[in-house]
């Protein structure tokens, strides 16, 4: 039987402090509110909602486009803008005022289009652009396809993606069912890109994504809450299962890894929720928000 340590008890201790503080809630999408169904359970709905009810707003921070996100954000009855691309976008769907919006420089989406078209990555790869919330493939693969599913958007299919890059695109991702592939272009591209110039992560074991060396799921949260809102980061909690959800739970007062996320995301986090299966979120969101 595990024994409380006088470290763990000053640990819980705190956290029930810091609870008191939270004026805002902000939530990842997919493998933390979202898992297999791609559906809010029940239990996640009714537990944002009683949040709401006692005054603390709701928002999103996700990976996905605007409008694959879009249906979430109505779901929850968010009154607050939503934050896509990881943050690249931040637009309120209730006047669609853009707050923000970062994009990768046609340059170094022209330099990662030429990277992955090297011999031995060009079969290997699906390479997506997004530019103006609307995605760009070269063709539609299995991959591609399995992802426009999920994501209930239609992938336009131009052959050489040279062609679109008259504008610059909000995101770049590439997907490899091996994951080895997807650590490997991480890897180089990190020694390649300073994060100055470019931020990468992966959001998923199988998606590469590139953005605005000025973008991540931090940045957007902490502009969210002190510019927009007038609160500080004591005053945010933030739930998350990945790695590009990193810096917004090191951003914020309460940071909650989700059960099935990576160990390095769990090792960051305050506490780890049970996992998105097992409706995790609401789990924290009562431990914290209701209890």
């Amino acid at each position: 039987m595990h024994k409380a340590s006088a470290v763990d008890l000053a640990s819980t201790v705190n956290l029930a402090i810091a609870a008191k503080e939270i004026k805002l809630l902000v939530l990842d999408i997919d493998g933390t509110i979202s898992g297999q169904s791609n559906t809010l359970s029940e239990p996640v709905k009714q537990a944002i909602a009683s949040v709401q009810a006692q005054g603390i707003q709701v928002a999103i921070a996700t990976g996905r486009m605007y409008c694959s996100a879009l249906r979430f954000h109505q779901e929850i009855n968010s009154t607050l803008p939503l934050m896509a691309y990881q943050g690249a976008w931040i637009q309120d769907p209730a006047n669609q005022k853009i707050h923000r919006h970062l994009a990768v420089s046609k340059e170094i989406a022209h330099q990662l289009l030429d990277y992955f078209e090297q011999p031995h990555l060009r079969s290997l790869l699906s390479v997506h652009f997004y530019i103006n919330d609307q995605l760009y493939v070269r063709e539609l693969t299995p991959e591609t396809q399995i992802y426009a599913a999920r994501s209930g958007i239609t992938p336009i299919p131009v052959g050489d993606l040279r062609q679109v890059l008259t504008n610059e695109p909000t995101k770049v991702l590439a997907l490899c069912d091996d994951t080895n592939v997807i650590n490997e272009l991480l890897g180089n591209l990190r020694r390649q890109y300073t994060p100055a110039e470019l931020y990468l992560t992966t959001s998923i074991a199988t998606f590469f994504e590139a953005t605005n060396a000025f973008v991540n799921k931090g940045t957007a949260v902490r502009y969210l809450a002190e510019e927009l809102l007038g609160l500080q980061r004591t005053n945010v909690m933030t739930i998350g299962d990945n790695f590009n959800d990193l810096e917004m739970l090191e951003y914020a007062g309460i940071g909650v890894a989700m059960g099935n996320a990576p160990a390095g995301v769990q090792a960051i986090a305050q506490w780890v929720a049970p996992s998105v299966e097992e409706d995790g979120a609401a789990q924290a969101i009562k431990k914290f928000l209701l209890s």
